[in-house]
């Protein structure tokens, strides 16, 4: 960083009692009052230089014993004693971080050329525009010094002139940029063979308070010169270095450390961010928008910018990791630890996004896509708040039921949520898990995964019996023979399930396997035409097999009663051997009963 010295005088300025001087033999005869601060000076060294002090002495005879009050000093007492001290020839050192005070009040006080030639304004516009303005680290550090003093710096062109020079620097090409500058990304190390990141400038802009960082990237955006994420990232490395982190802005919001001063500027810092970011998607991560609109829960900010979040987020919320949904709730009637309702609001503004686009003008699959990827993170994310002592099933069960059926390809991932919520919560009621595990869909389970279930003794019976079924029927389609059980037989038979007539005639049968085999042709071919007369009749009968047996359990209660309307059955069976109104289940059932009783007698 640059710097100016001038004057050769050693510093004699002293305090004494609020009141500053100079030692010297000579007595003071201007007396000074800027603030609570009193100065003890000479007419000899002042007023030649300083044009406002010759125009109040001539004005005010009794200037010795009369102070004269310069309250409105730019900078206060420090700005002024530079001023004087250059008056006497004293030594001083003008850098970036004094400039700015200095020269306001060498404006105040008229040191300019037309009073005397190489006076004080000359020598710090020369050494602004040659030294400050062509240095990277001095623009900014001037530029920030501007804050104290905005509208003086405003007036004189100051800020201007430093926001131009650099946004110049900033649109340089990277491999043109020879100057210093602050990157401490981790896992980055400069060496002389290292090329310029294209992000350079981010963190060094981030110094600068959050309007004249918003004149400066505004002011890049009008240029349309660097991409949207250049513009994205800078504001990402703006919020990562003045807005609170979530445990530490949680924790300050509970106590009284936390004033209204301070939640209102982080306030503004969000609500500007917000408004900065570029339209285009991808300039800012999805992580980086659920950070800011966790934040704004707990800075309460204002509704127009939290849909703004909520929306941008939504649109790119397949891009999402879990890690990036989990954020503490911002509710103290909340005891749950996880912020579902935040997650929740992003997913159902993703549908809306997704439902509201015309199917004849995207690429279908792509969406599909989309929203298998979403299905996966919620997924994902209910295994992670599971795990949450807390978390109420109505919740969980929102969230999970949110994702459209199309979301999810199949339901292991939500499977594998539920099971480890049902282990976390073993008190969960009969109610609850019946809601809880009502979610999921038997059928849409993988085999392994659905063999894991049958075992799960977390389940409930209901979700046990219909994994058994539907594990029953996927087998029937695969065999030559389709035959399924009873929905009492499934129950009796446990997580086993028994041999059917016609594994306990092929048993029976022994060495007369091929004679067996040649019989059997013979008669399923006897019956090729009854089959087909029946088959409406028996899709229809198959499918309402649970419905009928998760009927049966409800009035029943209990598997012997089961058992013995199976009994009854079977009984009414062959009292009414003349009944025509036989489905093809039955018609083939007692085909293969005789089939296999002759078998019997001619072994024999």
């Amino acid at each position: 960083m640059k710097f100016m010295k001038l004057g050769t005088r050693p510093d004699t300025f002293y305090t004494e009692q609020a009141t500053r001087s100079l030692v010297t033999d000579i007595l003071a005869d201007l007396v000074i009052k800027i603030n609570d601060t009193t100065y003890l000076l000479h007419k000899s060294s002042l007023l030649p230089k300083c044009g406002l002090l010759q125009r109040l002495c001539s004005d005010s005879r009794d200037s010795e014993s009369v102070p004269l009050e310069l309250h409105d000093m730019p900078g206060g007492p420090n700005a002024f004693e530079l001023c004087a001290k250059f008056c006497y020839g004293v030594s001083i050192n003008i850098s970036a971080h004094n400039l700015v005070p200095a020269l306001c009040a060498a404006k105040l006080l008229q040191m300019n050329d037309s009073i005397l030639k190489g006076n004080f304004v000359g020598k710090l516009e020369a050494f602004f525009s040659s030294c400050i303005l062509e240095g990277w680290k001095d623009s900014i550090a001037t530029l920030e010094a501007t804050d104290k003093l905005p509208e003086w710096s405003e007036n004189l062109g100051i800020t201007r002139k430093c926001i131009d020079s650099i946004i110049e620097k900033i649109l340089t090409p990277p491999p043109q940029v020879k100057w210093s500058y602050t990157y401490t990304r981790p896992g980055y190390t400069r060496k002389q063979h290292h090329s310029v990141p294209k992000d350079w400038w981010t963190e060094d802009v981030s110094d600068l308070n959050i309007d004249l960082f918003r004149c400066i990237v505004m002011a890049i955006r009008s240029t349309y010169v660097l991409p949207p994420q250049l513009i994205g990232e800078a504001l990402h490395v703006y919020a990562c270095k003045w807005l609170p982190g979530i445990s530490r802005l949680k924790s300050s919001c509970s106590s009284a450390s936390q004033t209204e001063e301070s939640k209102a500027k982080n306030r503004k810092i969000l609500e500007t961010i917000v408004s900065m970011i570029p339209a285009d998607r991808g300039s800012v991560s999805a992580g980086f928008l659920l950070r800011l609109l966790s934040i704004s829960s707990h800075l309460c900010v204002s509704p127009v910018t939290k849909t703004e979040l909520i929306k941008r987020a939504s649109i790119q919320f397949e891009e999402a990791t879990v890690s990036d949904l989990l954020y503490p709730s911002t509710s103290s009637l909340d005891q749950s630890f996880y912020d579902i309702e935040l997650v929740l609001a992003v997913l159902e503004s993703f549908l809306k996004f997704w439902k509201r686009i015309s199917p004849g003008a995207v690429d279908n699959r792509h969406f599909l896509k989309s929203i298998r990827n979403v299905g996966k993170l919620i997924d994902s994310y209910l295994q992670v708040v599971a795990r949450d002592d807390n978390m109420p099933v109505s919740k969980f069960v929102s969230l999970a039921e949110t994702v459209p059926a199309i979301g999810r390809s199949e339901h292991d991932d939500l499977y594998h949520a539920i099971n480890i919520y049902l282990k976390v919560h073993p008190d969960l009621s009969k109610s609850d898990k019946k809601r809880l595990c009502g979610i999921l869909e038997c059928q849409r389970l993988t085999p392994d995964v659905r063999a894991h279930a049958v075992k799960n003794e977390f389940l409930p019976l209901r979700t046990v019996v219909q994994l058994l079924y539907f594990e029953q029927e996927k087998d029937s389609k695969v065999t030559t023979n389709p035959k399924l059980q009873k929905p009492h037989e499934l129950l009796l038979g446990a997580k086993k399930r028994p041999a059917t007539r016609d594994g306990q005639g092929k048993q029976s049968l022994g060495q007369n396997k091929e004679e067996f085999k040649r019989e059997h042709v013979t008669r399923r071919a006897s019956h090729v035409e009854s089959r087909e007369k029946n088959q409406h009749k028996a899709k229809h009968s198959d499918g309402n097999l649970a419905l009928d047996f998760e009927r049966k359990m409800v009035i029943k209660g209990d598997t012997e009663e089961v058992r013995s309307e199976k009994l009854r059955g079977d009984k009414e069976e062959r009292m009414s051997s003349s009944k025509m109104e036989l489905d093809s289940k039955k018609i083939i059932r007692r085909a293969r009963s005789n089939k296999s009783e002759h078998g019997r007698e001619k072994g024999r």
